[in-house]
């Protein structure tokens, strides 16, 4: 597993969110519905936890010994990339485009978080560190 490229994916989804958050902020705030709006920042906040977490979770698995923690680790960075595009990626296309049924997209990405932060707990447990 290649935790520094994971590391640095983050890093670039933090940047990400720093950015779509000051879209939002400042081109979209007069454009959208108070709704619409919330919905989005509700996007950008947890593009950034779930960023930050990330970085955080590759440096863990980078000191975490081979073997089941490793695999554990590499799935969970997968599904914590997986909800940050499916959770709030869909939530901002949604309130850019419109389309409605990306909000059925959303859950997977909250599904994909929490059983990736599950898989990062066993990681930790069974690392020994």
């Amino acid at each position: 597993m290649n935790w520094k490229k994971h590391a640095a994916i983050g890093a670039i989804y933090a940047g990400l969110a720093v950015a779509f958050g000051a879209f939002g902020a400042h081109v979209l705030e007069a454009r959208l519905s108070q709704d619409s709006l919330s919905t989005y920042e509700t996007a950008a906040r947890y593009h950034m936890y779930h960023a930050l977490g990330l970085v955080l979770t590759a440096i863990l698995a980078g000191r975490a010994e081979a073997g089941a923690s490793g695999r554990l680790f590499a799935w969970s960075l997968r599904l914590l990339h997986a909800g940050v595009w499916l959770f709030s990626g869909s939530l901002y296309v949604l309130v850019l485009t419109g389309m409605g049924w990306l909000g059925a997209i959303t859950p997977l990405g909250g599904v994909s978080w929490v059983a990736g932060w599950g898989l990062a707990a066993a990681a930790l447990l069974r690392s020994g560190r």
